[in-house]
């Protein structure tokens, strides 16, 4: 008789995963925007009823990543009756955007009505969706839900607000006056929340102080007079502008944490605080939409998953998918983007740079046990574009997910991928965004 231990016929977790991968996933027959989208009707069963559909990406600046949105964003409009379209873009400059989208202009005035829709790789998305708009039936109202400038800028949103109080509220501009006074000394010609933490940074303590002040006495006095400011406007108008002074504020706040972060000072979780405004944007959006409506979202995966964002233990984030879960609960589902590729684009910190990186193409180490990508590339699929349900995943035998990986920009992180995403399109090429310029 062997004192030797009986061996375990159960598959190693990895095997189990490509096994599974193998019998699940449903390949995909292009990325053509254009091409037929009846490949993706597996994405029906996914959606279910959920008013809120969220579209990552793993990386910024991917042409396949755009592409494989503008398919999933027809077959969401055309086939499941969505209306609107909310991308991770500045709230306040995305108004002018939606007017040029629905046909105001002409097609090449693209980077008049928005440079950083030009410039920051989301020109060939933009175009796509005006024709869209404009020939499909279908159309997409656009929604922008983040920062001005993904936190690199005040005068977008504050600009639009000094109108309105000349308008409705002149006793309040001087306040207004001072915010904008302060952030020209330091934001003029950035044009990122990476630069523009350190150029706050710059400023003298009592500038810094002085800002957040003057932004939080306008908040506060817009609270105060709101009757007055909807009879001598409307209701929408005060609104609108009440949350761009919203962003101001949240816009404040990220240069200090945007600036601890970098120096290593920075308190857990103290970045959600744009995931917050981003999640309370995507509400706001719906609850002054048509009855009915329903909402795609895109930005990126850290932004959408419905877990915490840890990277080396620490709690870094709250993403905007963590409170959108938790207020909308089913009707809330995210699909994440990711790819199988050995390279991909990266931001790399430069503070001689405007934006405050610089862009470079990435080696990649082959995906780790447990990830999506190497469940795929093990079931033989990482050559092949591939969408698949996550939530009957294999777990262990505590329920804990063996899917505990998904790739981040040039790293990976760890999270229970069933958890944080309801299903996962993945593609087996990346190719860097001509588009991107800065």
């Amino acid at each position: 008789m062997s004192d030797q231990p009986a061996s375990s016929t159960s598959p190693e977790p990895h095997d189990a995963l490509a096994d599974w991968f193998r019998a699940h996933a449903a390949t995909l027959t292009t990325l053509d925007p254009l091409r037929p989208v009846d490949d993706l009707e597996p994405l029906r069963e996914i959606v279910g009823d959920a008013r809120i559909v969220a579209v990552g990406e793993s990386a910024h600046f991917v042409k396949e990543f755009s592409r494989a949105r503008q398919r999933v964003l027809r077959f969401l409009a055309e086939r499941l009756g969505f209306t609107v379209f909310a991308f991770e873009f500045g709230f306040s400059e995305a108004f002018a955007l939606d007017r040029w989208l629905h046909g105001e202009g002409a097609d090449t005035d693209l980077a008049q009505v928005s440079r950083a829709a030009a410039d920051w790789g989301a020109a060939d998305l933009m175009g796509w969706l005006r024709h869209h708009n404009l020939t499909s039936g279908h159309p997409l109202r656009f929604a922008g839900i983040d920062l001005p400038e993904a936190g690199g800028a005040l005068r977008p949103a504050l600009d639009p607000v000094a109108e309105y109080l000349r308008e409705v509220d002149p006793d309040a501009l001087p306040v207004l006056e001072t915010a904008l006074e302060i952030s020209d000394r330091f934001l003029k010609g950035l044009g990122s929340g990476a630069a523009a933490g350190p150029a706050w940074a710059r400023l003298d303590p009592a500038d810094q102080n002085a800002l957040t002040t003057a932004l939080a006495r306008l908040l506060l006095r817009m609270r105060a007079v709101e009757p007055l400011h909807v009879a001598r406007s409307s209701r929408r108008r005060y609104d609108i502008a009440r949350r761009r002074v919203e962003a101001a504020c949240h816009t404040d706040y990220m240069y200090r944490a945007m600036n601890a972060m970098l120096c290593g000072q920075g308190m857990d979780a103290d970045l959600s605080v744009r995931e917050v405004y981003m999640a309370e944007s995507v509400r706001w959006h719906l609850e002054r939409a048509e009855p009915g409506a329903r909402i795609v979202l895109a930005a990126h995966n850290n932004h959408i998953q419905k877990s915490p964002l840890e990277f080396g233990g620490s709690l870094t984030v709250l993403p905007m998918g963590h409170h959108l879960e938790r207020v909308f609960g089913q009707d809330y589902r995210t699909l994440a983007v990711t790819h199988t590729a050995d390279h991909v684009p990266e931001m790399y910190p430069d503070e001689a740079s405007r934006v405050g990186f610089t862009l470079g193409d990435a080696p990649l180490e082959p995906a780790e046990s447990g990830s999506v990508e190497a469940a795929l590339a093990e079931a033989g699929l990482a050559d092949q574009i591939t969408l698949t349900d996550l939530r009957a995943s294999p777990r262990d035998g505590q329920g804990r997910p063996h899917l505990n990986r998904i790739r981040t920009q040039s790293v990976s992180v760890t999270t229970p991928i069933p958890t944080a995403f309801d299903a996962v399109l993945a593609v087996p090429t990346v190719t860097r965004d001509g588009s991107v310029r800065f």
